[in-house]
C-alpha cells in the first residue's frame, strides 16, 4: 500500500499534469489567433479589434499553468552544472532548503493576488479597450497557478524528505 505522502504527491502531480496539458492546448488556440491577426493586418490592412488582446490574455494562463508541472520535471532554470556534481545527499539537502523557499514565495504572492483577483471578479473588471472583454479569468490564473505551484513544491518536499523520490525525477509522461 502506498504511503499517504506518495498518494498526495501523485494526486498533486496528476492535477498539475492536467493543467500543463491545458496550457499546451492553449498554444493551439493562440497561434491561429495570431495568424488571423497578422493576416488581417498585413494582407488586408484591416486588423481585428480582438486578436492581439485575446492572444495576450491567453498567454498569461498558458505561461502560468505550465510552471507547477515543470517544477516536478525539474525543468526550471537551475544551477545544473553545480547541482549535477553534488552527491545524492547534498542534492537532497539543497532541495530541502530550496522547496520551502518556493513555498514561502507562493504563500506571500497568494496573500497579495487573491484579493486582487476577487476584486476583479466582483467588479466585473474589463480591459477598457475597444473590444473590452472581462479580464478576471486571466487574473484568476495567477493565484490558481501559485496554489498549484505551492502544492507541487509541498509534494516534492515531502517526497524528498521521506526519501520517496530520486534526485532528479524525469516524468516524461506528458
Amino acid at each position: 500500500m502506498p504511503s499517504p505522502v506518495a498518494v498526495f504527491a501523485a494526486a498533486v502531480t496528476a492535477v498539475n499534469r492536467a493543467a500543463f496539458n491545458l496550457a499546451v492546448v492553449l498554444v493551439f488556440v493562440i497561434v491561429p489567433i495570431m495568424l488571423i491577426e497578422v493576416t488581417m493586418r498585413y494582407l488586408f490592412n484591416s486588423p481585428t479589434v480582438w486578436g492581439m488582446e485575446l492572444a495576450t490574455l491567453l498567454f498569461g494562463p498558458y505561461f502560468l499553468l505550465g510552471g507547477p508541472y515543470v517544477l516536478h520535471l525539474r525543468g526550471h532554470v537551475a544551477m545544473d552544472l553545480l547541482y549535477q556534481r553534488l552527491s545524492l545527499r547534498a542534492r537532497r539537502t539543497v532541495d530541502l532548503v530550496n522547496l520551502p523557499i518556493i513555498m514561502a514565495f507562493c504563500l506571500i504572492l497568494l496573500w497579495y493576488t487573491v484579493p486582487v483577483t476577487l476584486d476583479s471578479f466582483m467588479y466585473g473588471e474589463t480591459s477598457f479597450s475597444a473590444w473590452n472583454p472581462p479580464i478576471w479569468w486571466t487574473k484568476a490564473a495567477v493565484p490558481i497557478a501559485l496554489f498549484l505551484l505551492l502544492a507541487q513544491a509541498l509534494a516534492e518536499f515531502l517526497m524528498t524528505l521521506t526519501g520517496g523520490v530520486e534526485a532528479a525525477p524525469m516524468d516524461a509522461g506528458l
